[in-house]
């Protein structure tokens, strides 16, 4: 006997293969939508561009037997069980009225007659999520020493009153993620965000139940300072952040500690704009180069080419594409043949939470929004903050004497004769062995700082133990001797 979920009306039916644990927050989610799914069988259609091979690959022709076929994201799994999800090619020129949302996700390339009918969808009341991104980790540049490209729509931003700088990245060390480095070793890096409830506005029903989300480096977005449209902050950095160039991903935390400085501003990661918007081609469809294709362009503008909006839309903008990336927010492992995903943060339920208010499915996004993923050790982390704090400010005095010694090195220099430049004097002696005996004490000093450290956690640690393992207990036998003493006193008083 199944004990599987099940719900039919004539004509429709539809049902939950199997009850998968990991997904037991869920479960009241999928219910729902399942109710939802058999009352109204007409999916909304949901149209997704991209210049990554989101939907999959099949296995190379030239070695078929060796390769393996890609299979799609996620995340489009995840759509086509509530959505008609269709691929929309980057060399498209129109795109249909059909579509109740349309999704971008690192359109890096887009060329000017992909943004024209992108532009033109806005206008006509088409919502939109552009998951744009300054430096995608997630795009495989083929050729040695290729690197990613940016895929800011500056030209579609503008029209939509906004900025995201093409080659900068947050940088924030209160949602700096662990990362392991080439050499093995756990550093925190702060241009990969780990953001935390704080980040979220809560005020707004697609992040107000949102706990956390992974961005990979990720831009700014701001508002442009002329724009009329509603403007609203969905996802910021804390105020212990800062932008850096995209080049110094390259660099480790270490010196992007030392060089940090923080803005005290908050910068935002995802934003909605609403409005009704004018167009970001005010001369019409850009002309192609064949002159036939160019006569039937010139034709097509005068009859179709909407300079304003005909009715309000809404665009939602996200400056990492790669938090949409299978391995940034979802584990998969093997139990008994059965392929499980366990869910670590907010990114599936943000892109699901934004689709469906843009297509009017708010009654799910409560139910999802319900489940809960890590549950970090706020009292652990604050300590690491300060000890990152002292030990910054302590690396920083440190390459400060090692630059006073380097200056003043090289001032005895300038005071020598030349037959003398190769000889050490007594003068360099001296602020040689002055450097070193600092920069050993301030070395010994970060160590206590690190000892320190781990044995706050430690005692913490077990302060939590002793609470769990034993103060429950103690209360518990306290709680049943005093009921049995009270229950012997009533005995002895009939």
């Amino acid at each position: 006997m199944s004990m599987c979920p099940s719900i039919s009306k004539p004509m429709l039916s539809d049902y939950i293969k199997a009850v998968d644990p990991s997904r037991e927050e869920q479960l009241e989610y999928d219910i729902t939508r399942m109710i939802s799914r058999v009352q109204s069988p007409d999916r909304q259609k949901i149209g997704i561009i991209s210049a990554i091979p989101i939907f999959g690959q099949p296995p190379m022709q030239f070695n078929m037997q060796n390769s393996q076929a890609a299979d799609p994201w996620l995340f489009i799994t995840e759509l086509k069980k509530t959505y008609e999800v269709e691929e929309i090619n980057m060399s498209s020129e129109v795109i249909s009225d059909d579509l109740d949302l349309l999704i971008l996700l690192h359109p890096k390339n887009a060329n000017e007659k992909l943004q024209y009918a992108i532009d033109q969808y806005v206008l006509r009341g088409g919502n939109l999520i552009a998951f744009t991104d300054p430096l995608s980790v997630s795009d495989k540049v083929p050729g040695p020493g290729g690197q990613p490209k940016g895929s800011a729509l500056k030209k579609l931003f503008s029209a939509w009153g906004v900025e995201m700088e093409e080659s900068k990245l947050v940088t924030d060390f209160d949602y700096a993620t662990k990362l392991r480095t080439q050499t093995g070793q756990v550093e925190d890096n702060p241009m990969w965000l780990s953001v935390s409830t704080d980040a979220f506005n809560s005020e707004d029903i697609t992040t107000a139940k949102l706990e956390n989300m992974l961005f990979p480096m990720a831009g700014a977005i701001r508002k442009a300072e002329d724009s009329t449209y509603e403007y609203t902050a969905l996802v910021t950095s804390s105020k212990n952040s800062a932008l850096t160039e995209t080049f110094r991903a390259r660099f480790g935390a270490g010196q992007l500690r030392r060089d940090f400085k923080p803005s005290a501003d908050t910068y935002d990661l995802a934003v909605r704009i609403r409005g009704t918007f004018k167009t970001a081609f005010p001369d019409g469809k850009p002309e192609s180069k064949d002159s036939k294709d160019a006569s039937a362009d010139s034709s097509e503008k005068s009859t179709n080419h909407l300079a304003e909006g005909e009715k309000k839309a809404s665009v939602v903008i996200v400056s990492d594409a790669d938090l949409l990336a299978d391995s940034y927010y979802v584990s998969r492992q093997n139990f008994l043949g059965m392929n499980i995903s366990r869910m670590f943060n907010d990114n599936l339920n943000f892109l699901l939470n934004t689709a469906e208010m843009l297509t009017g499915s708010e009654a799910l996004i409560s139910i999802r929004s319900r489940g809960k993923f890590e549950r970090p050790f706020t009292r652990v982390q604050e300590l690491e903050k300060k000890a990152q704090a002292r030990w910054l400010a302590r690396e920083q005095e440190l390459t400060r004497k090692a630059d006073e010694t380097n200056q003043k090195l090289r001032e005895f220099e300038k005071k020598k004769d030349k037959s003398q430049q190769f000889i050490i004097s007594a003068e360099q002696e001296a602020e040689i062995r002055k450097f070193q005996e600092e920069k050993r004490k301030i070395n010994k000093e970060l160590k206590e700082v690190r000892r320190n450290l781990r044995a706050e956690i430690e005692a913490l640690g077990t302060k939590v133990k002793v609470i769990n393992i034993a103060m429950m207990p103690f209360f518990v036998s306290i709680t049943g001797i005093a009921y049995a003493l009270y229950r012997r006193k009533k005995e002895l008083n009939k």
